[in-house]
């Protein structure tokens, strides 16, 4: 089936240039679309799926997709940090420079007097491991006290919602209900937090990015296009881990 499905998306106009794919997914239900953050786009259908109904379905999308594969490939490079005193850090939108401080008995990351406190680390890789553990942790207990509200406010119920490392995406919902937001998106503003769980949340009622979806993203968030577009000025500079 997914050799017929690349077909007939091939035969439509596709900009020159594009690197897309098809990913059959059987626990899919609709199409779905993703723009990888180095401009990839991955179709995602079901096993069953209809080919001339999915490339109905992403004509009408090409523009949208277009603009977003353009924005993506021009993005900079993902941000390294080096690990040393005075190096700036972002939680929630704030900034914090970075102390290190002797290994303690009970060595640990930590907020402290408008510092982000950091045990000597081993080497580089090990000191962004720490700080990686720090946001998921500080993470889980901010969207613990923040996603009752956010789930009634829709009108859906999450299995879970917690923090981790999802390599080049911002955040995940799987069919049955677990979500997880990238322990990066920690450094955003509480908005643009709030922004990613809604947009999760949402997938609950719409798995796809159409249409549908959209609606449900302004009905949570009544100012989501502006949201929208300040996440994707913001999220390209989000630290990821990488340090040298």
């Amino acid at each position: 089936m997914s050799t017929t499905v690349q077909q007939a998306i091939a035969a439509l106009p596709l900009p020159e240039g594009w690197r897309w794919r098809v990913d059959c997914r059987p626990q899919r239900r609709t199409l779905g679309i993703e723009v990888t953050p180095d401009g990839e786009v991955v179709f995602a259908v079901p096993v069953n799926a209809d080919p001339r109904a999915v490339a109905g379905a992403v004509r009408p999308r090409l523009p949208r997709l277009a603009d977003e594969v353009r924005r993506r490939t021009a993005r900079p490079g993902e941000p390294v940090k080096e690990l040393v005193a005075g190096s700036s850090f972002a939680y929630l939108g704030r900034r914090y420079r970075l102390k290190l401080v002797p290994i303690g008995p009970l060595p640990r990351v930590r907020l402290r007097a408008g510092w982000l406190e950091l045990p000597e680390p081993s080497s580089p890789a090990a000191g962004a491991a720490s700080l990686a553990d720090w946001y998921s942790e500080r993470g889980r207990r901010w969207l613990a006290a923040r996603t009752d509200a956010v789930e009634t406010r829709i009108g859906v119920r999450s299995a879970e919602v917690t923090v981790g490392d999802l390599g080049v995406r911002w955040g995940s919902c799987s069919a049955s209900g677990f979500i997880v937001l990238h322990w990066a998106v920690m450094q955003l503003s509480p908005d643009l937090v709030d922004y990613v769980l809604v947009h999760e949340l949402c997938h609950l009622k719409e798995p796809g990015h159409g249409p549908a979806f959209r609606r449900e993203m302004t009905l949570a968030l009544p100012d989501f296009d502006r949201r929208e577009r300040w996440f994707e000025k913001e999220e390209p500079f989000l630290w990821r881990g990488g340090v040298r």
